[in-house]
């Protein structure tokens, strides 16, 4: 196992632009408004911090913190696919051939959509981990994110229960969660009211992917100003 350290940039990059797991992005890029997924918490269910930074779903996305206390180790990182659980111990395959064992424990916090626990971590699921190396190889866990989606979409579809999306050549299906799903219209906070999504909206969608059929939890949808509205 070799959890990437805080580190530069490069390594940060290659966390957040490149990782995918069989099509659904993990973990993406680009930016809908100014602030949009940064303006709050409301639909994520997680609120709260450690030593290593906050657990909150946005947190997933933040730029490192180093701790200022020198009795803080430095944070590392690990993402994948999981493909086995032991215990406490989830062995992940790196999207880069790279392997981890990601130990969960007690105060780990866990987010699958939602403020969860580590009995909700199935095999084949997502991952993205923070932590702590420890001198047997494994990375202690502070946060773990499950199957954590965060793409530039286009709207093409709008159900009640469902979002139609177009990301790049893929077609998504995101499944809209009662008192969960959430927008933001123009960097505003977000709002239960998703009465103002239209088709052909640019979207920035949050939410959790789902490895038996590809489809989306979503979370948070965040859409740009319509032309000449006011904030």
């Amino acid at each position: 196992m070799s959890a990437y350290r805080t580190g530069g940039p490069l390594d940060r990059r290659r966390f957040l632009t490149a990782a995918a797991l069989r099509g659904a992005t993990v973990i993406g890029t680009g930016v809908v408004g100014t602030g949009a997924l940064g303006a709050g918490v409301l639909g994520t269910g997680v609120v709260g911090a450690t030593a290593l930074g906050a657990v909150d779903a946005d947190a997933a996305f933040a730029a490192p913190i180093r701790p200022l206390d020198p009795a803080v180790a430095e944070s590392a990182f690990a993402e994948g696919r999981i493909t086995g659980i032991d215990h406490d111990v989830l062995r992940v395959a790196g999207s880069y051939g790279d392997h981890f064992r990601v130990r969960v424990t007690g105060a780990t916090s866990v987010w699958k959509a939602r403020a969860t626990t580590a009995a909700d971590i199935e095999t084949g699921d997502g991952l993205y981990a923070r932590g702590v190396p420890l001198p047997d190889g494994t990375l202690a866990a502070d946060a773990v994110w499950v199957n954590i989606v965060n793409l530039h979409a286009t709207i093409r579809g709008i159900e009640k229960a469902r979002l139609h999306l177009a990301h790049g050549q893929h077609e998504i299906v995101g499944n809209l969660m009662p008192e969960r799903t959430s927008a933001s219209y123009g960097g505003a906070s977000p709002t239960a009211d998703l009465s103002r999504l239209t088709i052909g909206q640019s979207a920035q969608v949050l939410g959790a992917w789902r490895p038996s059929d590809g489809s989306v939890d979503l979370v948070r949808v965040a859409v740009a100003p319509a032309a000449g509205s006011r904030r």
